[in-house]
């Protein structure tokens, strides 16, 4: 009810004043690139309150229609969609200071970025490169990132046993989603904030951290007139602000804790979380400190980053090994291959004895990209680009999933073939930074490009070798997998995956 009000307040506005309107619509890059007719004012809005995955339809046949480069009206800024590998790497990577921009943020998210005072959305300057280096220099620099082997160690042992104890309560198999992300966030807070939590604790910060990702369809329309919609949808931006409050009750105190604890001298044992990286650091622009509410903002990010991004992934990939027990022997035989039969743990280390095993996991990320386009990137001034006009006040949006699914690079590329990655196959070799070129880009390319990769991999790597030699996995009876999808804030599996999980005997 509360949507049509604002829709029929919003029409009659657009009447009243519609000659203003008239010159706001009105183009101001007459060169943007090829899209349909201008979108008035109300479709604008229908459209900021679809999720991208119901937009992609649309997206795709505008594309057919006028080409790989298209703009759109979608609120108040031109929004340009690039579906080709090529004009991406031209963009990103040969372009890539120019396109390295982030637009400035909507209203919900510049309360949540605390005014784009994150690594994601800070625009390209001194205070992204700051928070960018800091994080892949100190927590994701590959010796922090072993020092954490013993972490990982203890979360594979957590999720194996709830596997486990799940299965022995159930006949009809075990829906993994939710242990896969209880366990990556053990492990990703244990990361942060330099802890092992109980299991109380770490529900509450799974709890608020994905109450506030799945709300963000729900509160997008708050972006739409924001200072109109504080009044006529008064409740929602209340339910909003109590979300984000819950939310800084349960971080902020373990912030506070973990910093007192940072001034006792640090005893041999002692693991640097990314929450102690932040304290010292100074925002160049502004010449101070981060605030409690930019560490609430930057910590969140680094959860939401490394849980439900890998936590989404491992799903897709244990999906396709329940769905192809082929594909299961062989990676269980090249394990074997590698790994002592008495040992109980795939380590680390063994992991670069594995082409196969990488070959699945790319695969996974080339035809299940967590997500489906990356987050939009703006330009630094206005650009002529393709012989179009790429605005500085618009966004500038790459489909990724379409760039991995190109039938011009990928033989059959809606089937899952690990074998893609393997000596002579399409992929052999493949750079997904996209330095090279771009055949599948799912942490996207250039400046912008996911500082967490290399982690993400390996934390795909070793579960997933793991699951598969700790367990055996199979379909439940008169029930197939389902590979339809579902946009959260990854794309997720609209209906979880279930399966029949056995331990596999050791001799």
């Amino acid at each position: 009810m509360e949507t049509w009000l604002l829709i029929l307040t919003t029409l009659l506005i657009s009447l009243l004043i519609r000659p203003l309107l008239s010159l706001l619509l009105k183009p101001k890059n007459k060169n943007l690139p090829p899209g349909p007719t201008t979108i008035p004012i109300i479709i604008s809005f229908l459209w900021l309150r679809k999720p991208f995955s119901d937009l992609k339809p649309i997206i795709r046949t505008f594309h057919a229609r006028f080409g790989p480069i298209i703009s759109l009206k979608i609120g108040s800024r031109p929004a340009i969609f690039i579906s080709s590998r090529s004009l991406a790497h031209q963009a990103l990577i040969q372009n890539g200071a120019v396109f390295a921009d982030r637009p400035p943020a909507l209203a919900i998210n510049k309360i949540i970025t605390c005014n784009q005072h994150n690594i994601s959305s800070a625009v390209y300057g001194p205070t992204w490169r700051l928070l960018r280096r800091n994080l892949t220099s100190e927590i994701l620099h590959p010796s922090r990132v072993k020092s954490y082997g013993a972490a990982r160690k203890w979360v594979l042992n957590v999720l194996a046993n709830r596997l486990t104890k799940s299965q022995s309560k159930s006949d009809k198999g075990v829906e993994v989603i939710d242990h896969f992300r209880y366990c990556m966030f053990c492990l990703l807070v244990l990361m942060c904030f330099g802890d092992k939590l109980n299991e109380s604790q770490i529900i509450k910060i799974k709890e608020v951290q994905r109450k506030l990702l799945l709300g963000f369809s729900r509160f997008n329309i708050l972006n739409f007139w924001p200072s109109f919609t504080k009044i006529i949808l008064k409740k929602r931006w209340a339910e909003f602000f109590r979300l984000r409050k819950d939310q800084a009750d349960v971080l902020l105190p373990l912030i506070r804790a973990r910093k007192g604890a940072n001034k006792i001298k640090k005893n041999d044992g002692y693991v640097l979380s990314y929450l102690d990286t932040l304290w010292d650091l100074e925002l160049p622009d502004e010449k101070r400190k981060l605030t409690e509410e930019e560490i609430i903002s930057l910590c969140s990010e680094f959860l939401d980053a490394g849980t439900d991004t890998t936590s989404t992934s491992l799903q897709w990939i244990m999906a396709n090994i329940v769905k192809y027990p082929a594909m299961q022997e062989r990676l269980l035989a090249e394990i074997k291959g590698v790994v002592e039969e008495t040992e109980e743990e795939v380590k680390e280390e063994d992991l670069q004895k594995m082409p196969y095993l990488k070959a699945v996991i790319l695969e996974g990320l080339r035809r299940h990209p967590p997500a489906h386009i990356v987050v939009p990137h703006s330009v630094t001034h206005d650009v002529v680009f393709e012989g179009h006009v790429v605005p500085k006040n618009g966004t500038v949006n790459f489909m990724v999933a379409d760039m991995g699914w190109d039938p011009e690079v990928w033989e059959e590329p809606m089937e899952f073939k690990p074998e893609r990655f393997l000596s002579k196959g399409e992929g052999e070799g493949v750079d997904i930074t996209g330095s090279r070129e771009i055949k599948m880009m799912p942490f996207g390319v250039g400046r912008r490009i996911c500082p967490g990769l290399g982690l993400a991999t390996l934390h795909l790597e070793y579960f997933v070798a793991n699951l598969v030699w700790r367990f055996e996995w199979r379909g439940v009876e008169g029930e197939d997998v389902d590979f339809a999808e579902k946009q959260q804030f990854t794309m997720v599996m609209k209906n979880p995956l279930k399966a029949h999980i056995s331990p596999r005997v050791k001799k």
